[in-house]
């Protein structure tokens, strides 16, 4: 028997934080935060993070438990989200996955292997000085040359990244995307409910811009300067965060504040859509629009539930 495991996740400002929190009180379930950016201690408002009084007693994962200048990755979420399942088990709970970030929940359901490429080597130190003195642009270029696939996915800027699929393709004679793509059509170990809550577009692009506008009368500015002031740099992985570049950029005087503002309600939206080409392309998904349920809460939390009865996930209500 496959233990359950149910995801909820959907773009940006969808609303998955209130309807995860319905969730877990109907399930009995605990959530483990699917988030890039909620993982990090004193990064509060821009990443619009779950507070003590949202949670409603429901126990979170994965939420303020590293330092800003700690490095967080796929490897390192997967491995605290497995244990963090295991927890859960435990108590005879149900995990729930909630959060927006595609990569993070797919290497949790489908138990992707990333084991070949977790230890620093020394082909890894070789590309890293080759990009600090040619640039982001000239590795991306030699990575497009072996695995256009893979530069269409990450971004020249996403060094990281970048580094990983050269090092990847030098150390196996193997494309990354296509060693993903293998890993991505593994059977999932688990009995997995995959919800993706979606609104229509300009509802969604509306609830975007207004929250950042809620993000700055919170103090978005207060918090990222008090980042800034403890040490935290531009150049770390927390603070590329979206919110947290945008106005360090305003902080740094390289743009008004009306540009950092603009700038981060473009981007964010450009970011709801590009996690919402990554959950179609997902299979086994179980579209929730909200549209459908007239924007009512109970009919939708409904709807989840009775998919996860028919999956065998809870018992069936009377």
């Amino acid at each position: 028997m496959k233990k359950p495991l149910i995801v909820l996740t959907g773009p940006t400002a969808v609303g998955k934080t209130k309807l995860s929190i319905a969730l877990a009180k109907a399930v009995d379930g605990e959530i483990i935060s699917a988030d890039s950016m909620q993982v990090y201690k004193y990064m509060d408002i821009g990443s619009a993070k779950i507070t003590k009084e949202e949670m409603e007693g429901v126990p979170h994962h994965l939420i303020d438990v590293l330092d800003p200048g700690e490095d967080f990755h796929v490897v390192r979420f997967q491995e605290m989200a497995k244990q963090a399942m295991e927890e859960i088990y435990a108590k005879g709970k149900i995990p729930i996955l909630a959060g927006g970030t595609g990569f993070y929940i797919q290497a949790v359901v489908k138990d992707i292997d990333f084991s070949e490429n977790t230890e620093k080597s020394p082909v890894r130190e070789a590309l890293e000085k080759l990009a600090e003195e040619k640039g982001s642009e000239f590795l991306h270029e030699r990575l497009r040359e072996i695995d256009p696939p893979s530069a269409d996915k990450i971004h020249a800027n996403n060094v990281k990244r970048v580094i990983r699929a050269l090092e990847y393709y030098q150390m196996t004679g193997e494309r990354i995307s296509d060693h993903n793509a293998r890993e991505a059509e593994k059977e999932s170990p688990y009995n997995t409910a995959y919800f993706v809550l979606n609104d229509v577009r300009e509802r969604l692009y509306a609830r975007i811009d207004s929250r950042v506008d809620e993000m700055l009368k919170q103090g978005l500015l207060e918090e990222v300067q008090k980042l800034a002031d403890m040490g935290y740099t531009k150049d770390m992985v927390s603070m590329q965060g979206l919110g947290y570049k945008e106005i360090l950029s305003y902080l740094d005087h390289t743009c008004t504040l009306e540009e950092a503002v603009y700038i981060l309600k473009r981007d964010t939206r450009h970011f709801a859509k590009r996690q919402l080409t990554w959950f179609k392309r997902e299979k086994d998904v179980i579209w929730v629009n909200k549209n459908e349920f007239a924007y009512k809460d109970k009919e939708t939390l409904d709807y989840i539930l009775k998919n996860c009865e028919k999956r065998g996930i809870i018992p069936c209500r009377k």
